[in-house]
């Protein structure tokens, strides 16, 4: 059993900055992956970043948002600088394990809102 916790949400004004931490924790020997998602009110779920051994983003956060991981702590960090409404969603973790089993695990989610 593994959990995903998110935290680092917030209220924050246009062209300002959040951090976002996710921690996994339980049955764990092994992570391929740690990634984040989001989802705007009305609109479906999106990719924002990922991350193996190195980041990948989506094209509307390029320049802006730096994923970074810390493999002693099971833990995935997303730092948004410059920050647009158009960012506010609620943001998911996304785990995907190797070992001891294969699975994708999701948090419960953070909500970030960027005011004009």
């Amino acid at each position: 059993q593994v959990q995903v916790v998110e935290s680092g949400g917030g209220l924050v004004q246009a062209g300002g900055s959040l951090r976002l931490s996710c921690a996994a924790s339980g049955s764990i020997l092994n992570i391929l992956s740690m990634g984040w998602y989001r989802q705007a009110p009305g609109k479906q779920r999106e990719l924002v970043a990922t991350i193996t051994t190195r980041g990948s983003y989506a094209d509307s956060v390029k320049g802006r948002f730096t994923i970074s991981r810390d493999n002693a702590k099971n833990t995935v960090y997303l730092q948004m600088n410059s920050l647009k409404p158009e960012d506010t969603a609620v943001y998911y973790c996304k785990v995907v394990v190797t070992r001891p089993q294969i699975g994708n695990y999701w948090g419960q989610g953070t909500q970030v809102t960027v005011s004009s």
